[in-house]
């Protein structure tokens, strides 16, 4: 399926008293890779709850292989699962610049009717995007 990767570099305040990246930053990681995965395909979060969509994480797993350091430059690696129906679900690897898998994740978020809190299939506008992308 498709997949996007991103790249950042760690942040000293991402970090605890040993220079290690805190555990619960790692979602933020996971966040900025799905962000990118989605921009690339040609939106963004921000425009998605302009046409009235939301997509709250409903389940998070984190696999945890190795540390990450102050100043590390790391590879999120996101691919989506499988064609999204009411919810879409993706798996993650973290690699540092020697190419060390430090994380292994998934995610699954449902998409959210903004006005009516109630939820909904994925946007055909996703959809037909995807379709193009995977022909």
């Amino acid at each position: 399926m498709k997949k996007n990767l991103t790249k950042l570099r760690v942040r000293y305040g991402e970090t605890d008293q040993m220079g290690i990246v805190y555990y619960g930053n790692y979602a933020q990681f996971l966040e900025q890779g799905r962000t990118e995965w989605l921009r690339e395909l040609g939106f963004s979060y921000k425009w998605m709850e302009a046409n009235n969509i939301h997509l709250p994480v409903i389940n998070l797993n984190i696999d945890y292989k190795a540390p990450a350091y102050y100043d590390d430059l790391l590879t999120v690696t996101t691919r989506l699962r499988k064609i999204p129906t009411f919810k879409i679900e993706f798996d993650y690897e973290i690699h540092n610049e020697s190419g060390q898998l430090l994380v292994s994740a998934a995610t699954a978020l449902v998409f959210v009717n903004s006005t009516t809190k109630k939820l909904q299939k994925a946007p055909d506008y996703l959809l037909n995007k995807l379709k193009e992308t995977l022909d």
